[in-house]
Formats: C-alpha cells, sequence, structure tokens
C-alpha cells in the first residue's frame, strides 16, 4: 500500500495537507472532499462574518454523509496553532474566524457547523432571539405558515425579523437585539410568542418537547435558544442526500412557495452572486431592537 494521497494548499499564508482529497462526502451528488473544500472557500465571506466570535461545535463525518459522525466541541489536539479558540465551561472550542480555519475544518470532514446563541466576547448576552419551527410531519407549507404566524407577531411587538432554511425541514427566524439582556430575559420574550402562538393555533403549533407526543404539529422550539446551546449556522451545508445549504430567505419569497430542497451547495454560489447576504442586517448594530419595554410587561 502506498502513502495516501494528499494534496497541498495555502489559504491566506496558510499551508494545509488535504488528506483523501478524492473521497466522496455526498456520494449521491458527486461532491469529493477537494470539492467540498472548493464550495466551502467560496462560501467564506458570505459564512464567516456569522460565525466569528462565537463557540463552534461541528458534525464530522470522515467516511461522508453515509458513514458514521461524531460531534466535535473540543479543539482536537493536532490543531494548528493558528486556529484561535476560546473556552467556556471547561471546554475549550474551535473559533471559525477565517477561512483558512474553515479550509482545515473542511479537510477533518465537518459537513455541519453549529454556533452558539450567544458571543465569546459577551457570554450570556445573546444578540439576537431565535426561534426553531421544526415540523413533526409533511407539508413544508404548515411550518411557513407558523413562520408567518411569528412574524406577525412579531411585528404586532415593533421587532423586526428575519428567516432561513434550517437546510433540512424546518425554518428559523431571528431577532436581532441589543446585547444587554440575558438568556432569562430572552427566554421570557419567547416562551410569550410560543405560548400565545400554540394557544391561538393548537391544531397547527406545538411546544412539546416529546416528539411522539407531537402528532403532525410543527413544533415551536422557545427552549433550544439558551446558554450551551447551538443553531446550524447561516450558509453552512447539511449532512444529506442533496447537499442542502441553510440558507437565510426573503418574506416575499417565502410567501411564494419556496422548499427548503432549492438551496443546496450547487445553487448557494449564484443565489449569493444575485441577492447578496440577507442577514446581513443581523450584524448591523443599528438595526438592534430594546425589549426593555416589552419585558416590562410580559409575565415573570
Amino acid at each position: 500500500m502506498g502513502a495516501k494521497k494528499t494534496r497541498t494548499i495555502r489559504v491566506e499564508g496558510k499551508e494545509l495537507t488535504i488528506s483523501n482529497p478524492d473521497k466522496m462526502m455526498y456520494p449521491d451528488d458527486g461532491i469529493t472532499k477537494w470539492s467540498y473544500l472548493l464550495h466551502l472557500t467560496r462560501l467564506a465571506p458570505w459564512m464567516l462574518p456569522h460565525c466569528r466570535g462565537r463557540w463552534l461545535t461541528t458534525i464530522r463525518f470522515p467516511d461522508g454523509v453515509h458513514g458514521k459522525s461524531f460531534y466535535q466541541k473540543n479543539v482536537p489536539s493536532h490543531a494548528p496553532e493558528w486556529v484561535r479558540t476560546g473556552t467556556w465551561n471547561e471546554v475549550e472550542y474551535i473559533l471559525l474566524e477565517d477561512a483558512a480555519t474553515l479550509a482545515w475544518l473542511a479537510n477533518l470532514a465537518c459537513l455541519e457547523f453549529h454556533l452558539s446563541f450567544d458571543r465569546v466576547d459577551a457570554p450570556d448576552m445573546p444578540p439576537e432571539l431565535v426561534f426553531d419551527l421544526d415540523p413533526s410531519a409533511p407539508p413544508f407549507e404548515k411550518v411557513v405558515e407558523v413562520a408567518f404566524y411569528t412574524k406577525e407577531v412579531l411585528d404586532g411587538m415593533g421587532l423586526s425579523s428575519y428567516v432561513k432554511t434550517s437546510g433540512a425541514t424546518g425554518l428559523q427566524v431571528y431577532v436581532p437585539i441589543h446585547r444587554r439582556y440575558t438568556f432569562e430575559d430572552t427566554r421570557k420574550v419567547s416562551r410569550f410568542v410560543a405560548m400565545y402562538l400554540a394557544q391561538k393555533y393548537p391544531r397547527l403549533i406545538t411546544i412539546e418537547r416529546t416528539v411522539k407526543n407531537r402528532g403532525d404539529k410543527v413544533y415551536f422550539d422557545y427552549l433550544q435558544h439558551w446558554r450551551g446551546k447551538s443553531l446550524i449556522a447561516p450558509y453552512s451545508p447539511r449532512a444529506r442526500k442533496g447537499a442542502p445549504v441553510s440558507t437565510p430567505l426573503t418574506w416575499e419569497e417565502l410567501n411564494q412557495g419556496i422548499r427548503p430542497e432549492q438551496f443546496t451547495l450547487a445553487t448557494i454560489h449564484g443565489r449569493l452572486a444575485e441577492k447578496g447576504d440577507l442577514f446581513a442586517g443581523l450584524l448591523a448594530e443599528v438595526s438592534r431592537h430594546d425589549l426593555t419595554d416589552i419585558l416590562k410587561w410580559l409575565p415573570e
């Protein structure tokens, strides 16, 4: 047996050895590790602004999407010294700060990138409210309906909202907020929205944590937004057939019957060239909302 085939590349001045570049990561879609790495480096300018400064959890698939997988939270001992890290709760997390780190993670067969809700520079002060809408059964139109009911409530509270596909079957709704509220504060708001919607649309929406008790309703997950938990990053691929990507949308196009499987590693680059980053508003300080008055009238 000869040595494993490798390729050496330079990214942002960092030299990386890519092992087994021809190994299939998404066999059904013809995506090798090398082509996957190329996709990620093209996504880097869009993805990295949303990842910087957050604790990263990846899911690694050493033998591709059909093989075994495992979560990676702690930085591996063989990480290059230039990979930045941050420690929280005795875990030394990788910080996805640059394209070289993203390429290094691609070489480790990281097919999903999940981010903390708070930031390293302001732990326990999340910069967004996030609602995770997860269907218990098809069709996707039920999740879309719940997303618009959520937007309606948030609009009524004077809160602007952004929506993206999960990259799987659900949707996620974000509200940018000032970084002065704790998870306990944000939980009050998210619990109010969740309970109001579940009571108003009981045949459609559930807040039941136990999967077998949800029936065919849409699960309105307001509990995921908490310290130590994570959610799929904007523009992260998912380890599913079709190589789908968690993709920000406009509310208008969500209303026009889009399907989450439309947004993949094959289609995302053209979309970004046309529409740019629809989540850019989440990064702007001027777009953040004050929750102080809302918190005053919410029940404890």
